[in-house]
């Protein structure tokens, strides 16, 4: 057994096994899907919904920014490979629930936690509610209106409940 750094491989096997973790501290139905040829990782259930969510991690900073690929190797993601991409900010422990529609088309994806710059993705910090909304009440491909899911315990960046 080599020890040292994880590959990349791994860090992203580790990503994917903690938010079936999250996802199933928060009750939810959590599949992960077998081998790597689908472009989603997980089911994750609402109901007789199923979301597909293709889990990324960004490990390291470079000029405040954490980047994360908005695709696979040959494309993009879009609405009919997934529902959403949960991004996973190893160092700070944070993750990023975004719907498909709100990055669809872009190849990279750029976080700033903390604060400064660019904050595209800010309200879909730790916005595991969408997880549990039914798509008539997510609205438009976002964030609802009102918290729809009361039972959670954590809460969206821009959640009315927070």
């Amino acid at each position: 057994m080599r020890i040292g750094h994880p590959s990349r491989k791994r860090l992203g096997e580790a990503s994917e096994a903690a938010f079936v973790a999250r996802g199933i501290g928060f009750n939810f139905p959590v599949a992960k899907l077998w081998g790597e040829s689908d472009p989603c990782d997980t089911l994750v259930g609402f109901g007789w919904i199923h979301w597909r969510v293709q889990v990324k991690c960004a490990q390291s900073c470079v000029d405040g920014k954490y980047k994360v690929k908005g695709g696979g190797l040959n494309h993009n993601y879009t609405k009919e490979d997934i529902d959403f991409l949960a991004a996973h900010i190893v160092p700070e422990n944070i993750w990023y629930i975004i719907p498909v529609e709100a990055f669809q088309g872009r190849r990279m994806l750029q976080f700033r936690p903390d604060g400064r710059g660019e904050r595209k993705y800010e309200k879909y910090r730790e916005a595991w509610c969408l997880l549990a909304c039914a798509p008539a009440e997510r609205g438009r491909g976002d964030i609802p209106g009102e918290c729809r899911c009361r039972e959670l315990p954590v809460r969206c960046a821009v959640c009315p409940r927070r």
